[in-house]
């Protein structure tokens, strides 16, 4: 495949990708609306464990597949690339039964770890329904991410850009109009209706799944071509082609299970602690910030800057494996800086806007606790971004196992510290453990990275700065702006007042940004010559 095909294909995963993060986000507004917050805690308890179960049930195996097939198919051994397809296929098949049954089977036992006694809003059985209406999707999602991962290896990113973005409308939309029709139409209790919202994701397996088939039937007489025309002979066994799968597949199961690790320890501890402190009453919507609403407000910015840091990982791993120290140094401050670049000020601002974003998608009424809470939480949106990145370089230079050791001293930090802060802060203590956590994992993969590397860090540091500075003065202008368009309205705090403050606010800020940063030329260094196409926008008239 051509080179511009392949930038093409990834920057069409990169964007369904986003898309369907941002939709995830989206249907959090009417979904609070319809659940409220201990609805929204409620649905994250079954969500956590059931992204560890997708990631223990798949092994890494979809995306290792992707590399097999990429391989084989370059080597024309046509025969070995599909046997081992089908071979991955039973095992998929396989794990998934295995994840769903236990998972199904043990969800009163990881509901009474979650729920620690009868002051909470939801019980135990509430949890142990839940889990068990999310469980049902991991039938169907092991082999469905298999047959993505055949695409990708084909350098076929169409399937799966189109497969994500239908899973994901089809399931939020299953979850918005089962909630609605349990709640306003059948007269149901929250519970049952996050338990429908949760049935969801199997709904959207399905749809994916078939989206997926479409295409594989309609390529099959292609393949049946090539395996008919092909020159070479497999000379692999079964066992030969499972073993080298396997060793490509670990490394891929660690970064995509960080967050949902550092959240499933927030899952066990956060209510015992808060009940401890007498706060049991109020835990359950606080958590519900934490890990549901606020999270999905974070991870917008942090879901465009990986993709689009990610985007230089193949060139990292070319120029490493070629040995051209100025390209691949170039390229890991390019993917570091578009983290920097983008997340730092959105994370900022998000910081100064905490309650004007809370009120303006969810509750007016839940400001005075969410508010502060979401100005704690958005800073360590930076440092998941940073690991995620890191980590992926790392597998980028040959290193990947470093990941485990990182991730094993985060996850750590995160066990020890979290019912302690908990105590001694609250509610933000959480939020403090789980920054302490990522950005001493982030830390250790930056330092493995410098050491194996030993990239040029001096343009880094001289442009982090400039971000900083940059990042300064446009919340200067977001606290002027807040200010001056909030003096317009009544003092208290009302849905129309917030989102003008919200929306007249993030507008000049970012607008304050991009302007410095493109007459800094800090924009066309990271995103190319193209920004100049925006030269009028940004009073640049030469």
């Amino acid at each position: 495949m051509a080179k511009s095909n392949i930038v093409r294909g990834t920057m069409m995963l990169s964007g369904a990708n986003f898309l369907s993060k941002l939709l995830g986000m989206l249907y959090t507004i009417p979904f609070f609306m319809l659940v409220g917050g201990t609805g929204g805690a409620l649905y994250n308890y079954a969500y956590v464990p059931y992204m560890i179960f997708i990631s223990i049930a798949t092994l890494g195996i979809p995306l290792a597949m992707s590399k097999f097939v990429s391989k084989y198919h370059s080597m024309g051994d046509y025969a070995t690339k599909e046997s081992m397809f089908r071979t991955g296929m039973a095992i998929m098949i396989g794990t998934g039964f295995v994840a769903f049954a236990v998972m199904f089977l043990s969800a009163g036992w990881l509901a009474g770890l979650v729920i620690p006694n009868e002051k909470m809003e939801n019980s135990v059985e509430d949890v142990k329904f839940v889990i068990q209406m999310v469980s049902f999707a991991l039938l169907i999602i092991p082999p469905m991410s298999l047959v993505r991962g055949y695409f990708q290896g084909h350098e076929s990113m169409g399937p799966t850009a189109v497969s994500v973005v239908v899973e994901q409308i089809v399931r939020i939309g299953f979850v918005l109009a089962g909630a609605f029709v349990v709640i306003h139409v059948l007269g149901g209790t929250v519970t049952f209706a996050v338990g429908v919202a949760t049935f969801a994701a199997f709904i959207g397996a399905i749809a994916s799944a078939l989206v997926l088939l479409g295409y594989y039937k309609k390529r099959r007489p292609l393949i049946e071509k090539e395996m008919d025309e092909a020159e070479v002979e497999s000379s692999f066994t079964r066992v030969q082609m499972t073993k080298e799968l396997l060793s490509y597949a670990g490394p891929f199961v660690l970064v995509g299970i960080a967050t949902p690790l550092y959240q499933l320890v927030d899952q066990f501890t956060f209510n015992r602690a808060m009940a401890q402190i007498g706060q049991a009453g109020i835990s359950e919507d606080l958590f519900s910030v934490i890990s549901f609403y606020g999270h999905k407000l974070a991870i917008i910015p942090v879901t465009l800057a990986t993709g689009l840091s990610l985007a230089v990982l193949p060139a990292i791993t070319g120029a490493f494996t070629r040995d051209d120290y100025d390209e691949y140094t170039h390229y890991i401050n390019q993917a570091l800086l578009i983290i920097i670049f983008i997340i730092l000020p959105a994370v900022v601002g998000l910081s100064l806007l905490s309650d004007q974003a809370y009120g303006s998608f969810y509750s007016v009424d839940s400001i005075s606790y969410a508010g502060p809470l979401l100005a704690y939480y958005a800073p360590v949106a930076l440092f998941f971004a940073l690991f995620t990145v890191s980590a992926s370089i790392l597998q980028g230079i040959n290193r990947q196992n470093f990941t485990l050791l990182s991730l094993s001293t985060g996850l750590g930090i995160k066990i020890i510290a979290n019912v302690p802060f908990i105590m001694w802060f609250g509610a933000k203590g959480a939020v403090f453990a789980t920054g302490l956590a990522v950005i001493t994992a982030s830390a250790m993969n930056l330092i493995k990275i410098y050491r194996v590397t030993r990239f040029n860090i001096r343009p880094l540091f001289k442009k982090t700065l400039l971000i900083a500075i940059m990042t300064t003065v446009m919340g200067t202008f977001v606290l002027l702006a807040n200010m001056i368009v909030g003096s317009f309205f009544a003092e208290e705090p009302s849905k129309l007042k917030l989102i003008t403050q919200l929306v007249f606010s993030v507008g000049i800020g970012a607008y304050i940004y991009f302007v410095i940063a493109y007459h800094t030329t800090l924009l066309e260094r990271l995103l190319g010559s193209r920004v100049k196409r925006f030269s009028k926008v940004f009073f640049d008239f030469k």
